[in-house]
C-alpha cells in the first residue's frame, strides 16, 4: 500500500479513557483515524503534565513527528483506527 496521507484538518482531541490523543488523516476520500498514547507523548516531551491541555500541547509541539509516524503506521496496512507505537517513531 502506498501511503498518500494528507492532514488538512488540524483537529485533535484528548481521550481520557484511552489516555491518548486522537486525530485524522485522509487518503484520497478515505478517512483514517490515529491515536497516540500519553506515554509516547511523554517520551517525546519529558516532564509533560498529564492534564488535558498539557497533553494536547505536547501533541501540537510534536505534530510533524507524529504525522510522520502516522504515515509509517498507515503504510503497514490495515483498516480502522491506527494506534501509533514506539516502532512508528
Amino acid at each position: 500500500m502506498t501511503a498518500s496521507l494528507r492532514f488538512p484538518n488540524r483537529s485533535r482531541y484528548y481521550d481520557p479513557t484511552g489516555r491518548a490523543v486522537g486525530f485524522w488523516a485522509y487518503d484520497q476520500a478515505m478517512e483514517a483515524a490515529f491515536f497516540v498514547a500519553e506515554g509516547i507523548l511523554r517520551r517525546l516531551q519529558p516532564g509533560m503534565s498529564t492534564d488535558e491541555p498539557s497533553v494536547l500541547q505536547a501533541f501540537d509541539v510534536h505534530r510533524d513527528r507524529i504525522q510522520a509516524a502516522a504515515v509509517k503506521a498507515y503504510a503497514r496496512g490495515g483498516s480502522g483506527a491506527h494506534a501509533l507505537s514506539d516502532d512508528d517513531f
